[in-house]
């Protein structure tokens, strides 16, 4: 798994890190951390996946989601799936870690493929370390 996006700093490291770990064990070929405007903050993707190109989807997603709830007097969105006619599904995860809004996305091979339990995990300890 190839890590991408990875800073000198030692959060963005540990963030990939965390993202590369979370595709191993979920079988992902791309996930992204983003801020809730598309910048890419963390990632990790397999060769042939455009991590940036993903974050500024991702921020798309969220944002239209985020209208329709607004409009439909809804909460906050707590994930937001999209899936193509292969069975691949899009999963963004928006959550708040130190009062930053952000997006946690991942590409999931298959429509019957487990990725809640890893995703929480994955949110979780991305709260736990972000420092700003």
């Amino acid at each position: 798994m190839e890590k991408t996006m990875n800073n000198s700093n030692s959060g963005s490291t540990e963030l990939s890190q965390l993202l590369a770990t979370m595709n191993e064990r979920g079988k992902f070929s791309i996930s992204v951390l983003t801020d809730k405007h598309g910048f890419p903050i963390a990632s990790a993707a397999q060769p042939g996946q455009d991590p940036y190109t993903k974050s500024a989807v991702v921020a798309l997603v969220q944002k239209t989601a985020s209208q329709a709830s607004n409009q439909l007097g809804m909460a906050q969105t707590d994930e937001i799936s999209m899936y193509d006619t292969e069975g691949r599904r899009l999963v963004c995860r928006p959550f708040s870690a130190n009062g930053h809004d952000m997006i946690l996305a991942v590409l999931v091979p298959t429509k019957h493929q487990s990725y809640r339990r890893l995703t929480n995990q994955a949110v979780s300890a991305i709260c736990k370390s972000w420092k700003l």
